[in-house]
């Protein structure tokens, strides 16, 4: 008899909430309409997918206005990187300076359309870690400058949870920028486990920024996501071409029910913050405590901040990774699937990708190392119960693979 699943990979996706689904089925079936029609149907679409706008923008404190609907956290990131640093006059950079700036330990999404502006000819520069593991935000403001077009960090790490300080960068970037440099932040792992405010983000500095987000981090459908901007902000060059829909930034029929979805999801993830916060916290230290007494030779890379140290602490506390003895992860993980316990190795999006994940290497770790770490991803619906399960499918299959 197979054990019950246990899923603990929710950095990777989250299943889809009763309420966004109820919201969908309608937009499916009775609201089927094109939101671009100017029939009864069309404009009840254009309502359902307008309120959505408004439902997210409330969630991350946008104007509705500045929120603009793509197919997911990728295709945010891509029009945010690509569409602002081509829209950017095109000019000689100051020696000693980034026309791109991209965090040391980005998504793929982010990585990827980096060093595909490079191959257009624009100089990309990467930031770094300190020593700590924090972005080394003093080293970052020596390379921006005037010329610096878009400077890309994320919020939130999506392999092992730390919270860079975007705020500080954000103050770098209005200190050392000039008019047509832009911030942004993916925030993709952020949302519906901290609070976001676009407006305290970006304008009190006074940077043009925008925020990547996707629904599906967040009980809400795969397939939507969103790039908010903050008021006044820079706005990029469209990476397709259509008839002129989402400002002319996304252009295509709108999908009204993934945007549905997407607005209802959101509301709900930050409805109550502090209690899921707050319940993330307790799956996260049970699981640490589980861990060490089932399995004292395995790692937390970046532990979690102590009760006492909550105010200071730079980590999420749904994200875990943890560097494991002997076989390699994958090993370890179809074991686990076998005790019932679904995790991960790295980022979902690389799993089909041979190649180490660049986020470990930078935090320090050797190549060999980093094809020895797990990641556990926690919901506010984990229990302690799960926490005590998969530590001790962790000992169990320690056993097993010590015997091989």
């Amino acid at each position: 008899m197979h054990p019950a699943p246990l899923y603990l990979d929710h950095a990777a996706t989250t299943a889809l909430s009763a309420p966004v689904r109820a919201a969908m089925l309608a937009a499916l079936d009775a609201e089927f309409g094109n939101p671009s029609s100017r029939h009864p149907l069309g404009a009840r679409a254009r309502e359902l997918v307008e309120g959505a706008r408004a439902a997210l923008a409330k969630a991350v404190g946008a104007a509705r206005a500045d929120v603009v609907f793509t197919s997911g956290g990728t295709e945010a990131n891509n029009l945010a990187l690509l569409g602002l640093t081509r829209a950017a006059k095109a000019g000689p950079v100051p020696t000693g300076e980034a026309q791109v700036l991209v965090g040391p330990t980005e998504h793929p999404s982010v990585r990827a359309a980096a060093e595909a502006l490079a191959r257009e000819g624009f100089h990309v520069e990467r930031m770094r870690l300190d020593a700590e593991g924090q972005l080394d935000v003093a080293h970052a403001a020596t390379r921006i400058g005037p010329g610096t077009r878009v400077v890309a960090q994320m919020l939130v790490n999506n392999e092992f949870g730390t919270r860079y300080d975007v705020e500080r960068l954000a103050r770098a970037v209005a200190a050392r920028g000039g008019p047509t440099t832009h911030l942004h932040i993916d925030a993709v792992q952020a949302l519906g486990k901290l609070s976001l405010d676009v407006t305290a983000l970006f304008e009190a500095p006074g940077v043009s920024g925008s925020l990547a987000l996707s629904a599906h981090k967040v009980h809400g459908p795969k397939g939507a996501g969103a790039l908010v901007f903050a008021r006044g902000a820079r706005r990029p060059a469209p990476l397709v071409f259509g008839g002129g829909q989402e400002g002319d930034l996304r252009p295509g029929t709108e999908n009204v029910p993934g945007i549905v979805g997407f607005g209802r999801a959101a509301a709900d993830a930050t409805r109550d913050l502090a209690g899921d916060f707050a319940a993330l916290e307790r799956a996260r230290f049970g699981f640490e405590r589980a861990v060490a007494a089932a399995l004292p030779s395995a790692r937390v890379l970046v532990p979690y901040a102590a009760p006492a140290e909550r105010e200071r602490a730079r980590t999420s506390p749904h994200v875990l990774s943890l560097q494991v003895p002997g076989a390699p992860a994958e090993v370890w993980l179809h074991h686990l699937e076998a005790e019932g316990v679904f995790a991960s190795a790295g980022s979902a999006c690389q799993a089909h990708s041979k190649n180490l994940s660049p986020a470990l290497l930078a935090l320090g770790l050797d190549d060999e190392a980093a094809r020895h770490v797990l990641r556990f991803s926690f919901a506010p619906e984990t229990t302690e119960a799960d926490c005590e399960r998969a530590a001790q499918a962790l000992a169990t299959v320690a056993a097993q693979l010590a015997r091989l």
